[in-house]
């Protein structure tokens, strides 16, 4: 199944728009203003960016992968792949636990609900629909779901900038009520403790940890490399930069609304109803009562489907092609494969259900788990990327940065805490900014300077990468690159680095850079940001809608036609 640009770009939006993309970058913001959507929106989405080299060198190097412990298996054997297959599901659960947790939260805010009945019911019904649906299905609702999250976003963004509710309705209403709650409520580490500043020590610690954080979410999960080896050999690399483009809008412009809302509007939430995920339940609530609920609700609802459809048709992929044909049945074929991966959908949501479940009675949160994650996961991130550039890494490197860099991690985060606050609390001390920055931050170091040194010490001379030419697909669903594509994919791989490299350094070095000497926002420079964010829903919202329809209108007009002629060729029986 080979797509093109606008629907792998809304697929890719679709995947990368978590529970967490509409909750917590509220929360952010709700806790250090401005910069709190900022960071949020640039440190999530430079990963799609680079990762759109990634899928150029999938096309480039291995055309016929399904998943990527496949070429994982190619390149560094099986104990490697055991080792980031382990990796790989970790960052899985991590991912379906935010979902499902940040979604039960909501229902239960929301409507009353028993939470453990919103944790198991969220994941069967995801699980049914993936089960009927199936990998096509899961970029089709992509599309839908993404189209309904950006008009949706929109409506927000106009009731809180453009209407007449009080005390918000325009842009320099809201300006002023965060300035004057900034000079009653500031904000610690802000410049003049305003919520109005990029200058913010809290906001930029964030933006570090998140950063580093999300390369691992992305590089670790089967569902990204799943759209990249579906795509057009021409379109995977535009796609992914396409995708991380349009996906800025959705946390940046509904934080900028609905979490500056909560503050402007000085609503009773407290610090920890906001890690719950309830900062925009709120604010949607203020702005238009049970309807904006309902719209949080709808929005919230098709995320988690979406995203939790694409990680459990992840899970399963692993599962079957790199548990079940490789060690259990290597001679099965493509009917079979497939009767296989929905019995691994329909226990993963079963299992994922009883996870959220436990982990929620154990006290833990979104805010928790989103935070941990990166320190957990981010030590995939150095060896997954030499595995397609640098041919010489050996196994031992691989494996030794992968579990040595989380270990590592695991132990600064506890020290930290330990030795900062005295003790060790996940409702507390475990969750703070600093050990969790502290985490992560070792979590890539060390495993890169692990799988570094042992490269440059004992490199690998035997390794080629033709070894993954060599992997077979199951049935006729990958086709490989012609002769004339590969030349092309060759010839614009320096060039499309470039791109990928330049927007990255453009969204988080200059354009905070940019934002320094207006110190805390005036009036003027607020209403620029404002209109900044609304045009870039708007211009997302069009071009996700209407892209994928017109790449896919001979399609949609063929279906038209049986449809008008066949109903034409029926006869009428009169009664």
């Amino acid at each position: 199944m080979q797509l093109c640009l606008g629907l792998v770009a809304v697929d890719v939006v679709s995947h990368w728009t978590w529970v967490s993309t509409l909750l917590q970058s509220a929360n952010e913001t709700f806790t250090y203003g401005i910069s709190g959507s900022f960071w949020y929106a640039t440190s999530s989405s430079v990963q799609i960016l680079l990762f759109g080299i990634v899928a150029m060198e999938i096309k480039r190097r291995a055309p016929k992968a399904h998943t990527v412990l496949e070429l994982v298996r190619r390149r560094w054997g099986h104990l490697a792949s055991l080792v980031f297959l382990y990796l790989c599901y970790l960052n899985n659960f991590f991912v379906c636990a935010i979902l499902f947790i940040g979604a039960g939260n909501a229902l239960t805010a929301s409507t009353g609900m028993n939470i453990y009945a919103a944790l198991l019911l969220v994941p069967l019904t995801i699980t049914i629909y993936t089960v009927m649906g199936g990998l096509k299905a899961t970029f089709t609702s992509s599309y839908l779901h993404t189209v309904v999250i950006f008009v949706t976003l929109n409506l927000f963004i106009f009731k809180v900038y453009s209407s007449d509710i009080y005390p918000l309705g325009s842009i320099g209403k809201v300006w002023r009520n965060l300035t004057t709650y900034g000079n009653y409520v500031p904000v610690d580490g802000n410049k003049g403790g305003s919520y109005l500043t990029i200058l913010s020590r809290g906001g930029l610690e964030f933006g570090v940890l998140n950063f580093i954080a999300s390369f691992g979410s992305v590089w670790s999960d089967q569902s990204y490399w799943q759209s990249a080896i579906a795509a057009e050999p021409k379109a995977a690399f535009r796609a992914y930069i396409l995708g991380g483009l349009l996906w800025i809008p959705i946390p940046l412009a509904l934080s900028t609304s609905l979490g500056l809302a909560v503050l402007a509007a000085d609503l009773p939430l407290t610090t920890a109803e906001g890690n719950q995920g309830l900062v925009p339940v709120a604010a949607a609530y203020f702005v238009l009562g049970k309807g904006g609920v309902v719209l949080i609700l709808s929005i919230v609802y098709m995320a988690v489907t979406s995203a939790g459809s694409a990680e459990f048709i992840a899970m399963s992929s692993l599962f079957t092609y790199d548990i079940y044909k490789t060690y259990i049945r290597p001679e099965a074929g493509g009917q079979e494969l497939l009767y296989v991966s929905r019995v691994a959908v329909l226990s993963i949501g079963l299992g994922m259900g009883a996870f959220s479940c436990l982990i929620y009675k154990v006290g833990i949160d979104v805010n928790f788990l989103f935070l941990v994650s990166g320190l957990m996961i981010s030590s995939t991130v150095p060896a997954l990327t030499f595995m397609l550039t640098w041919s010489a890494v050996p196994t031992g490197a691989a494996v030794s940065s992968a579990i040595g860099g989380q270990i590592c991690a695991i132990t600064a985060w506890l020290l930290h805490a330990k030795i900062a606050y005295h003790k060790l609390t996940v409702s507390d001390t475990l969750q703070r900014l600093g050990p969790t920055l502290t985490g992560t931050v070792v979590s890539l170091v060390a495993s890169g300077l692990i799988c570094t040194c042992w490269t440059l010490l004992f490199p690998d001379k035997t390794a080629s990468y033709e070894r993954f030419k060599d992997i077979q697909t199951v049935d006729d669903d990958l086709i490989a690159p012609s002769d004339g594509e590969m030349l092309e994919l060759d010839a614009s791989f320096r060039r499309s680095s470039i791109v990928a490299v330049g927007l990255s350094v453009l969204l988080v070095v200059l354009w905070p850079i940019l934002t320094v000497p207006a110190g805390v926002f005036s009036k003027g420079y607020f209403g620029l940001w404002i209109v900044i964010s609304i045009v870039w829903a708007l211009v997302a919202t069009f071009i996700c809608t209407f892209l994928p329809l017109i790449e896919s209108r001979q399609i949609i007009c063929k279906v038209l036609k049986i449809v008008f002629l066949s109903g034409r060729s029926q006869k009428i029986i009169p009664l």
